[in-house]
């Protein structure tokens, strides 16, 4: 993953200097006429609230303000999901979609400067969330919304929606990591497969030089692994270059310092947050969740395990759950694979809210 990101950044910074500063503009310009709202009763906001004692950005985008709200939860754990707006356009249909740039990550960055290590832990950021989403409740006047949590924002959602279960309809989980030491040693063996089986010399030595437990990795080897991981994903290889960053240089959302920061707090949040997030365990949260759990997963995904996230939800206990695989998808599904992604959650997620427990 590092060259990965290096890569991404080589992209960025050399927007200007190979003379694609006017083509990049007209990308921008073009995406900012396709997420044009007009509808009489739609919201499209840009805005800092307060929180944590910083100013923190988030976005508010839908056709309807009476439609349910759905509150995302990016993953990284520094990668801000504002930049996917574009391909879950269609969402917007359906329910009021709220994207945040957490605290040292994105335009929060840009605003509030990058986030202390002492303040970049689950601990600190479910309580900015609290403030957030209490916020966008006062803000949409609804109860409750519908938490989605992505990847590594699934470490931060679990925990939030155990916290303060008043504040949710729902809990939708995807990229799902339930016990991160056993999913990066099963995601290893795969990995190390797959390169031995394409004869790739160079990553198999690079996989065996860091070893196959985990709990000996330090941040670069763990960088090695998903570097490799994601290389070889059968179904969407090298999706951080290839969705992410492109997504974020044509953004009419980020201008080019905000990208800068988008690239900055990912690097940061990383090594910051490493050893919290390398010990994870949602299995010692307990089953127990208070409001109806979903788990839409990528059929395929090699990097948060299908199978174990999937046995992970087969423990949780709550008034309703489902499980749905997102056919052609491995990470990334709700945006690789958004319209089935939208399809589970208009059909199994929204008649939730409509049913009076929290749309409004």
């Amino acid at each position: 993953m590092i060259e990965m990101v290096a890569a991404g950044a080589a992209g960025v910074v050399g927007i200007p200097a190979a003379g694609g500063a006017a083509y990049r503009q007209l990308r921008r310009w073009r995406t900012a006429r396709a997420l044009e709202i007009d509808a009489p009763n739609g919201i499209a906001e840009q805005r800092y609230v307060r929180a944590g004692g910083i100013d923190q950005w988030i976005q508010l985008r839908g056709e309807d303000r009476d439609n349910p709200v759905l509150f995302v939860l990016h993953g990284g754990p520094g990668s801000p999901y504002a930049v996917f707006t574009p391909l879950i356009r269609s969402w917007e249909r359906h329910f009021t979609v709220v994207q945040w740039d957490r605290r040292g990550v994105g335009r929060t960055r840009a605003r509030s400067g990058p986030a202390a290590a002492a303040d970049n832990t689950f601990e600190r950021l479910v309580d900015d969330a609290i403030e957030v989403v209490e916020y966008v409740r006062r803000h949409l006047g609804k109860d409750r919304v519908v938490l989605l949590a992505g990847s590594m924002g699934t470490m931060l959602g679990l925990p939030l929606a155990k916290r303060r279960p008043d504040l949710f309809s729902a809990l939708v989980c995807t990229d799902m990591y339930g016990q991160m030491h056993r999913n990066e040693a099963v995601g290893y063996r795969m990995t190390l497969d797959r390169v031995r089986a394409a004869g790739n010399a160079k990553a198999v030595a690079a996989l065996e030089r860091i070893g196959d437990d985990p709990a000996r990795w330090d941040l670069r080897a763990w960088l090695v692994k998903m570097d490799w991981t994601m290389k070889t994903d059968p179904v969407t290889p090298n999706a951080v270059t290839k969705l992410l960053f492109p997504l974020a240089v044509s953004s009419p959302t980020y201008r080019l310092r905000h990208v800068r920061h988008v690239l900055a707090g990912f690097l940061a949040t990383q090594k910051q947050m490493f050893d919290e997030y390398m010990a994870y365990d949602a299995y010692a949260l307990g089953p127990r969740f208070e409001m109806p759990v979903f788990m839409f997963q990528g059929a395929s995904d090699v990097l948060t395990i299908t199978a174990l996230a999937k046995a992970y939800l087969d423990t949780v206990e709550a008034p309703e759950k489902a499980y749905a695989p997102i056919e052609g998808a491995s990470h990334f599904a709700a945006f690789t694979q958004p319209e089935r992604f939208l399809a589970e959650l208009v059909t199994r997620v929204r008649p939730v809210t409509e049913a009076g427990a929290g749309g409004r």
